[in-house]
């Protein structure tokens, strides 16, 4: 089985973190020896003068292909306009990969064209599979439906897209109802949750995690009072604000923001006008080696993100034994399922504030936390796109020869 997928989000030589979870799930995928993969990243780069100002101008260095990754990946460029020409991506994404992908379908034949977000990769996809006359597969992970799924031009390609897709998946029950409710074949919709490294993440005992954390001067955590931590992209949607606002009614404990982005003027700006700032600790961007040690030193992980659909970042706290408070969103109720998992909350700082309070009163075991997602490692995760792509591929064949007899 020879799959293309095409992923926007994912690993690469100059930013090693970004999509890892994509890259886990591919790495997996490979190491399953089942399936040979063709990965594809398209990179996209703003025409000059953008192109030459941060965040943008280490992408030329971004070799065409690399196994920086931990398999071979192409970094085709494509032309974006940042902040204006998002809903227009699509066509540019397919442009860029098409002649990349048509030499390499005439040296060994593609199966199938697989997508790993909806938003732009999706339509893009869906262009690439029509133009080599294969199946489509795409997956959907939470901001491509609940951010572009808002925006028409955006909504349309992607109804197209998935209307074309032989199989669509989700990952959450409640992103696959919201997929339906945007138009979307509810018959063609999978569920696949995500995996986890469990090697990485497993329960560390908090005080000697904390004590670990502390000791790093890079980081600049006290050793003082209960540890909250939030993890994630500095960016309104995050809701790191909030957190923030709830520490105000947290008079004991300090907060650790685990990330980078453009809201950190603002959070710390928010944190000096609360008189918290002394207690809120900014790591910027933790890789993926540390991260367990933050997760197992912190008493709670609080993310209250406007929209997910289920967030790698809640089961790896999980994993580590750490109670999570996170709002409604997604497939929250389908990972917090009872008091030792943590709290539902709302996105307000009174009920943020709450929630912790509730949860260091009554502090679960990090063994009983950890149970919650047992079932899910990134060997469970590869064994079942593998099924999907499969069981995609016996229906188009099927179809195929449905299409021969009536002719």
């Amino acid at each position: 089985m020879h799959i293309l997928s095409i992923a926007t989000l994912f690993p690469n030589p100059v930013k090693p973190s970004f999509g890892v979870f994509v890259g886990n799930q591919m790495r997996a995928v490979v190491a399953s020896g089942e399936v040979q993969l063709t990965m594809v990243s398209p990179v996209g780069v703003p025409p000059w003068p953008l192109s030459l100002r941060e965040p943008y101008v280490r992408l030329k260095d971004i070799p065409e292909v690399s196994d920086a990754a931990g398999l071979c990946v192409h970094y085709p460029k494509f032309t974006t306009y940042p902040k204006v020409g998002g809903d227009t991506n699509p066509a540019r994404i397919a442009r860029a990969v098409l002649p990349l992908v048509r030499r390499l379908h005439a040296e060994r034949p593609f199966d199938l064209v697989d997508a790993q977000f909806f938003f732009p990769d999706g339509p893009a996809a869906a262009i690439i599979a029509r133009e080599l006359g294969l199946p489509l597969t795409i997956k959907s992970r939470g901001a491509d439906i609940h951010f572009w799924g808002q925006r028409p031009r955006a909504l349309d390609q992607m109804r197209r897209a998935a209307n074309q897709a032989t199989g669509l998946l989700a990952v959450s029950r409640a992103l696959r109802e919201d997929m339906i409710a945007l138009g979307m074949p509810a018959d063609r919709i999978e569920i696949h949750y995500t995996g986890l490294d469990r090697e990485k993440f497993h329960p560390i005992e908090r005080g000697a995690a904390r004590a670990l954390v502390s000791a790093m001067p890079n980081l600049q955590i006290s050793d003082e009072g209960p540890l909250v931590v939030t993890p994630g992209a500095l960016i309104p949607r995050k809701g790191q604000g909030l957190v923030i606002e709830a520490l105000a009614r947290l008079p004991d404990a300090r907060l650790a923001l685990a990330g980078t982005g453009e809201d950190e003027a603002r959070l710390k700006a928010l944190a000096r006008r609360l008189g918290v700032e002394e207690r809120v600790h900014f790591l910027g961007l933790i890789d993926h080696e540390l991260l367990p040690h933050v997760l197992c030193a912190a008493d709670v992980l609080v993310l209250p993100s406007a929209s997910e659909g289920l967030a790698n970042v809640w089961i790896e706290g999980l994993a580590c034994g750490t109670p999570i408070v996170i709002p409604d969103i997604g497939g929250a109720r389908e990972i917090v399922s009872d008091e030792n998992a943590g709290r539902i909350a709302a996105r307000t700082p009174e009920a943020i504030a709450s929630a912790v309070n509730d949860i260091l009163a009554r502090p679960p075991s990090q063994a009983d936390v950890a149970e919650h997602v047992s079932r899910f490692s990134w060997g469970v995760n590869a064994h079942n796109i593998v099924r999907f792509w499969k069981g995609v591929l016996g229906q188009a064949d099927t179809l195929a020869v449905d299409e021969a007899r009536s002719a």
